[in-house]
């Protein structure tokens, strides 16, 4: 038997990077999962895949910045599967690196759509079918930032202070409602956001150490999904306000004792691709 037997599952931005991982987590423990993401190719894509090694999916493109589509992809998920029991709000973007006047506001914009209002109408679609059931697990995604100020990434960093914010009031406000309300952080995981990102001409130097950093702290998207699956599982039945964390103490240990047996025994250094591409500043 799986820890997710019976339950359903909306994941958004769930057709690449943690969100698939995810996915195919809460899939293999015996939940039903709606996929979505902004493409349908990418959506038809993962449920394919899903459907293929694990069991039940169904997929909508939705861009979680547009109220409309949020409500459509909740109405879709209760006709396909009759209900849902889990709604993980992981869709997520970043702006470029680099100071925050030196890209557009329309750039800033976008992070604060998707990161900001994508949570709260995902939040929104969540609440409107667990309050009257009296159950249901909501988490939103934090991430780098939620904890203090991150120059340089401040348009993300500050989006995901907001989350963890809204989130614990939400939390709060709901607390007697029978639905749990949890803030989770995936701690530093390797995918696209993480290895693939635009850097502002002249500041590619303060990211120097970053791939040592990705190398020694880094995780492939399997280690949070493991905790995720523990967040929508029994473990957290009659809990709500936590802010579950997949990044500890005893992961930045694990990886410095690693880098330093790598030293040690003179291994090299594995390699992980990191593309960054540099950009104009906005005049």
């Amino acid at each position: 038997m799986g820890k997710l037997d019976g339950k359903v599952a909306v994941i958004t931005g769930s057709t690449r990077g943690i969100g698939l991982g995810i996915a195919e987590a809460y899939a293999r423990e015996g939940a039903a999962v709606v996929v979505a993401s902004r493409s349908q190719a990418a959506v038809d894509k993962a449920v394919k895949h899903l459907q293929e090694s694990s069991g039940k999916s169904a997929g909508l493109a939705c861009d979680v910045s547009q109220q409309d589509q949020v409500m459509a992809l909740a109405d879709f998920a209760v006709r396909t599967f009759g209900k849902v029991d889990v709604w993980f709000n992981n869709a997520g973007l970043e702006a470029v690196y680099g100071p925050t006047m030196s890209y557009s506001a329309e750039d800033f914009s976008r992070v604060v759509q998707t990161n900001i209002m994508g949570v709260y109408y995902g939040s929104q679609a969540a609440l409107k079918i667990f309050l009257p059931q009296h159950s249901g697990k909501l988490i939103n995604m934090v991430g780098r930032g939620y904890k203090g100020p991150v120059p340089y990434q401040n348009a993300y960093s500050a989006s995901k202070a907001w989350v963890l914010s809204f989130t614990t009031s939400l939390a709060q406000e709901y607390a007697d409602s029978g639905v749990s309300i949890f803030n989770f952080n995936p701690g530093l995981v390797i995918t696209d956001m993480l290895t693939q990102f635009d850097v502002i001409e002249g500041h590619q130097h303060r990211l120097k150490n970053f791939p040592a950093v990705v190398r020694i702290l880094g995780r492939t998207p399997d280690y949070p999904a493991r905790k995720a699956v523990w967040a929508a599982s029994q473990a957290t039945d009659g809990k709500t306000g936590l802010l579950i964390n997949s990044f500890s103490f005893w992961v930045v240990l694990a990886g410095i004792w690693k880098e330093c047996l790598r030293l040690l025994f003179r291994h090299p250094a594995e390699k992980i691709e990191i593309n960054m591409r540099s950009v104009p500043p906005v005049k």
